[in-house]
């Protein structure tokens, strides 16, 4: 029996009292408060269960079954897990006494079947059009950030995004915790890893990388840039890696952008803050916006913003060539939304003809020229 599939038995066995919500598709988050109060999410709204773990110990073994699983420790010395379960679920744990009522476990739902463009269309997040030009983005190493708060499916976008890559270029994938799946099969995972008790063993984001740059990647895509990594993915964006792909938490272009700069000012090199802001401005063609909506807990592109440079201020410059506009609801109380655009045309409107694509396009016409 290998190593995988005693874990696989384990881990169902300690979480068994939410294996039903593990195993049910509706379910897209599982949020544990403490042993004896559970939560789900359905389709972006909260619901209260009846689930319950034995007891408090009996929830912390399930924990560190999970962290034994990724070869990562959990204790009071370092009471914050970020680890993943056998099907690819993403796993966040704090324990006491960082957690006040008990431990507080959190499960991301892995979506089994990878997502692309074309199932965003049919989800009404994107539209055909928004569909055929983010592809060509792709294919023209437009390097794209797709933005958004908290569980507004950037991770989930960002897999969409990156099946418009070549298949015959070779990616790499840094992440935290690994989530991405990607459809190519010339993938290479990377995955962040904690300090052991005695403090060794720790490879950061920015140490993986740093790594990565020198096993030929053709495409890196980094799950989310969450610290001082940012300065090098930025630099490497504008010198020889375009076609980068990331998310970042930002509710628009502009908060995106500026939490890049942010990011890349945390980094061990002492830059000044104009440094910051032109390097990302070089690097960045394309935000990918994400919003979820109060009223029915859906999640819709709700702009598509192309970034070309700072202006004579120093400041950002944004075209927004898709807008989501709302039009009524359905019959189920579901907000409708219609992803158009907006008539502008991004600044690189040429390149599809200059690199023969013309083929490629057909609904988004009206976006390009010759």
């Amino acid at each position: 029996m290998s190593r995988e599939t005693i874990f696989e038995a384990s881990i169902e066995y300690f979480l068994s009292p939410i294996g039903e919500f593990l195993r049910d598709d509706s379910v897209t988050e599982i949020m544990v408060n403490g042993y004896d109060e559970i939560y789900v999410e359905r389709r972006g709204r909260l619901y209260e269960t009846d689930a319950t773990f034995p007891s408090e110990d009996a929830l912390l073994s399930a924990v560190h079954n999970v962290a034994q699983y990724v070869g990562r420790e959990i204790d009071r010395d370092r009471p914050v897990l970020d680890a993943r379960l056998p099907d690819g679920s993403r796993v966040h744990v704090v324990i006491p006494p960082s957690a006040r009522r008990g431990t507080y476990l959190t499960i991301r739902k892995f979506k089994r079947d990878i997502l692309g463009l074309g199932d965003f269309v049919r989800l009404d997040s994107i539209s055909d059009e928004a569909k055929e030009f983010l592809e060509i983005c792709v294919k023209l190493r437009k390097n794209i950030i797709v933005s958004g708060g908290t569980g507004t499916g950037k991770t989930t976008m960002l897999n969409a995004v990156s099946t418009a890559i070549p298949e015959e270029e070779r990616i790499v994938v840094i992440e935290d915790s690994s989530e991405l799946r990607l459809a190519q099969r010339h993938s290479l995972y990377l995955e962040a890893q904690q300090a052991d008790a005695y403090g060794h063993g720790q490879l950061t984001i920015r140490d993986l990388f740093k790594a990565s740059l020198r096993m030929r990647p053709d495409r890196i895509i980094v799950g989310e840039v969450r610290s001082g990594e940012a300065l090098d993915m930025v630099q490497s964006m504008i010198s020889g890696h375009s076609g980068s792909l990331t998310t970042v938490h930002a509710n628009s272009a502009r908060d995106a952008l500026v939490r890049l700069e942010t990011l890349s000012l945390m980094s061990e090199v002492d830059l000044p803050v104009y440094v910051a802001r032109a390097q990302v401005a070089s690097a960045i063609h394309l935000i990918i916006q994400l919003t979820r909506f109060i009223e029915d807990g859906s999640r819709k592109v709700t702009r598509i913003t192309e970034a070309y440079g700072l202006d004579g201020d120093n400041n950002y410059q944004f075209r927004d060539l898709f807008v989501s506009r709302l039009s009524g609801r359905t019959d189920d109380g579901m907000l409708i939304a219609n992803l158009q655009a907006t008539g502008e045309k991004p600044t690189f409107c040429s390149e599809p003809y200059e690199h023969g694509m013309e083929g490629s396009i057909t609904l988004s016409a009206n976006l390009w020229e010759a």
